[in-house]
């Protein structure tokens, strides 16, 4: 499937980058790429998938080719929803599928149960539909504090960015990044990254530091509330090697994926799917043919979704 185009999008503080493969007026899927990512996270996997749908792959603000929030506007998560929802105006989409990778599938669940009627399917790679912490909610002040100081120490601090060279760039994101191979890597720096006279500079805005200090984590009830108000059908691909926690810290603990599994099973009833895929979180990018098929058959099925796959 080659590359439709290349996609600039205005919003009020300049625009929403993105890259769209097939026709346009095929059923539309909208990408969302995971944390401090970029569209290139689905180069990979998009021509493995059906022809006779329109994807468009989108860089979230301060992400890749899209402009950095304007000064003094925190980067949270219900701003990515608000993003989503400008870029399908913007498209002039009426309904749509969603798949997210990591914070991108967060950001479309929590799209989706916000816009349920704008939502026909929704795919989460490696992800929770909302954020949920192991400890519940008693972290999200710290969390909070934590980005309003950082946003602030950013602003304060005049430093230029760092020129570094295109070898130590690829070291140091394989460093910040144990689950994406080299190769992946590079294409996702090939997006995150611009070329200077002396080496490369990192496009991301400096502003968004930890995840924890951008996303909404909620509490079980309304965990359940949320999924009430899904009406896509959903399919959660695991990555066995993947994580379980959105903190990444206790990662066996299981708790929080077997909530969402319960809760999605019982509430979402048989819209819902639950698939695990040998490979880590970073499997639709590393290795796609591992979850091509799966997200293939999704995509194709019609109303009546059976329970499994």
């Amino acid at each position: 499937m080659g590359l439709f185009a290349e996609l600039k999008l205005a919003v009020p503080w300049g625009h929403i980058a993105a890259k769209a493969w097939g026709s346009p007026h095929a059923p539309p899927v909208l990408c969302l790429h995971g944390w401090l990512d970029n569209a290139n996270s689905f180069d990979r996997l998009i021509p493995l998938l059906p022809k006779d749908f329109h994807y468009v792959a989108m860089d979230f603000g301060g992400h890749g080719l899209s402009s950095h929030y304007s000064p003094g506007l925190p980067y949270y998560q219900e701003n990515f929803v608000s993003d989503v929802r400008r870029v399908v105006a913007a498209l002039k989409w009426k309904r749509f599928s969603i798949m997210g990778h990591s914070f991108g599938g967060v950001v479309g669940g929590m799209f989706s149960s916000i816009f349920p009627e704008m939502v026909d399917k929704l795919i989460l790679l490696d992800t929770l539909p909302f954020a949920l912490d192991a400890k519940g909610v008693e972290d999200v002040l710290t969390y909070r504090r934590g980005a309003i100081e950082h946003m602030l120490q950013v602003e304060a601090s005049q430093k230029p960015r760092q020129v570094v060279s295109p070898e130590e760039m690829l070291q140091r994101f394989l460093k910040n990044n144990s689950h994406v191979s080299e190769e992946c890597a590079r294409l996702l720096l090939q997006r995150g990254t611009t070329e200077v006279a002396t080496g490369l500079i990192m496009n991301r805005d400096r502003r968004m530091a930890l995840p924890e200090y951008s996303m909404d984590f909620i509490s079980r009830e309304l965990f359940v509330h949320s999924a009430k108000k899904l009406q896509a059908h959903v399919l959660l691909l695991k990555a066995i090697q993947g994580y379980y926690n959105v903190r990444r810290e206790n990662d066996s603990d299981r708790n929080v994926l077997l909530f969402v599994m319960d809760t999605l099973k019982s509430v979402v009833k048989e819209r819902f799917q639950y698939v695990e895929v040998p490979d880590n979180h970073y499997v639709h990018l590393n290795h796609p043919q591992n979850v091509a098929g799966f997200i293939s058959a999704f995509l194709l099925s019609k109303e009546t979704a059976p329970h499994e796959l």
